[in-house]
């Protein structure tokens, strides 16, 4: 009965949830066409809703930004796996062995305190002005994330794990399959969510440092070069729905590998 009654709870809290979450974007978009209203310099500043949504057909009709979306898409994707794999790799290689700790630490932490745009400069050096070097910079992005969040959960041990995996034996592997990778899991899925925010930042900031090929940072560059605020706009929230696809994404992966904890 409990059972029921909290099931039942949850499915009339989902909405009210929903409900409250629309609340403050629909509040802003209210502030923001009242804004519009106010004059030709709020206009150029706030531009109207129905100018944005006009803009956004217009893109569409002329397949303007589903090229560049793609663009930016298959950019971020690429960065994103060839960080997060390095990351992890080197994550785990840090958590297994002390003498490489030793030498790789102190030089991985200086390097990440850098600002990954103020290396664009060398990266354009090695890689050229092309989508290479952009790639380069997006994978970065995501490979600190995982490095010290692989780390820190691989390096997390308990006890009682480790007593149970000496009595029957396990070998490295064995251990490392059934332990330690599912309790370091939580840590790198955190890792990966972390990353994606980077991922998109990296991904915007390149594509409008590097002016070459298809991309939404490519499109914005030319919006602001011919003062349309309205295609500046519709590319900016393209940027936000791509993030939160990939977040969303991340988000269900989590739900189901880490099923075994509910």
């Amino acid at each position: 009965m409990s059972q029921r009654r909290f099931t039942l709870k949850q499915s009339w809290q989902r909405p009210i949830i929903l409900v409250q979450g629309l609340i403050l974007p629909l509040l802003l978009l209210g502030i923001w066409q009242y804004s519009s209203g106010l004059g030709a310099s709020h206009a150029y500043a706030f531009v109207p809703l129905q100018n944005i949504y006009f803009a956004l057909v217009r893109l569409l009709e002329t397949g303007e930004l589903w090229l560049n979306t793609w663009g930016s898409l298959k950019k971020a994707g690429i960065g994103f796996i060839l960080g997060s794999i390095s990351g992890l790799i080197l994550g785990s290689l840090l958590a297994y062995s002390k003498v490489l700790n030793a030498l790789v630490s102190p030089l991985f932490n200086s390097i990440r305190q850098v600002p990954l745009l103020g290396l664009t400069p060398l990266i354009a050096l090695w890689f050229g002005n092309g989508e290479e070097a952009k790639i380069f910079i997006i994978a970065l992005a995501s490979f600190f994330p995982l490095v010290i969040n692989t780390y820190q959960g691989l390096s997390h041990n308990d006890a009682k794990y480790d007593e149970i995996a000496r009595i029957y034996q396990f070998s490295f592997w064995r251990k490392f399959k059934k332990i330690r990778l599912p309790q370091a899991l939580p840590h790198i899925l955190t890792g990966l969510n972390l990353a994606i925010p980077f991922t998109w930042i990296t991904t915007t900031a390149s594509e409008l440092l590097f002016n070459a090929g298809a991309g939404l940072g490519n499109l914005m560059m030319k919006a602001e070069i011919n003062a349309e605020m309205d295609i500046l706009l519709v590319c900016a929230i393209t940027v936000t729905l791509c993030g939160a696809f990939m977040t969303a994404s991340i988000h269900l992966i989590s739900k189901r590998l880490l099923l075994w904890r509910t």
